[in-house]
């Protein structure tokens, strides 16, 4: 009779312990109106057009496909500055370093995915960012999904605008980070 006592003992134990941690895991509060660390940077990407390979900081490495007249296809990958202005010659903060694709035939859209490398006396550490930029927007939201140092475990939302858009080789945006779950 005892081995049975302590067998449902065990699970009865267990089931309080699995409660208790999913209380607590759902014990924490969001705001998703008021995120806990928020700033904004300037990204500046400058697509090698074949002859200035010194200030280019991006390349397709993808031509693009037949389907449709908008670069269908085609992935740009880059390693961009990003600056807390919209110069490009301020001190770079970090480094967007990632690729995009176009990936709609009926009209411009990409998708993102990058980490952003922070490397200075202010912030150490990765954000990484993903998700559709619908171009035709004038916001788009993409999806912040981790980070590493002074961003750990971040979570959150990087609402991008386009700033400036030279032709088809030079276009900033800018990006308003919000966190909405910090470590």
């Amino acid at each position: 009779m005892a081995p049975i006592v302590y067998k449902y003992s065990c699970i009865l134990f267990s089931l309080v312990i699995l409660h208790s941690l999913s209380q607590f895991a759902h014990s924490r509060t969001y705001n998703e109106k008021k995120p806990c660390k928020r700033f904004v940077l300037y990204y500046h990407d400058i697509l090698y057009n074949g002859t200035d390979a010194a200030n280019a900081t991006s390349a397709a490495t993808t031509k693009p496909t037949k389907l449709g007249n908008f670069t269908h296809g085609m992935l740009v990958v880059f390693d961009d500055p990003m600056t807390k202005d919209h110069h490009l010659l301020s001190p770079p903060v970090a480094r967007a370093q990632g690729f995009y694709f176009y990936d709609m035939k009926t009209q411009y859209n990409a998708w993102f995915s990058f980490t952003l490398v922070f490397n200075s006396t202010e912030h150490k550490g990765t954000i990484n960012i993903m998700g559709a930029d619908m171009m035709r927007e004038e916001t788009r939201d993409l999806s912040v999904v981790g980070g590493t140092g002074d961003f750990f475990m971040a979570r959150g939302i990087c609402t991008i605008r386009t700033d400036t858009l030279q032709g088809d080789f030079y276009f900033r945006l800018q990006m308003d980070i919000k966190f909405y779950e910090c470590y």
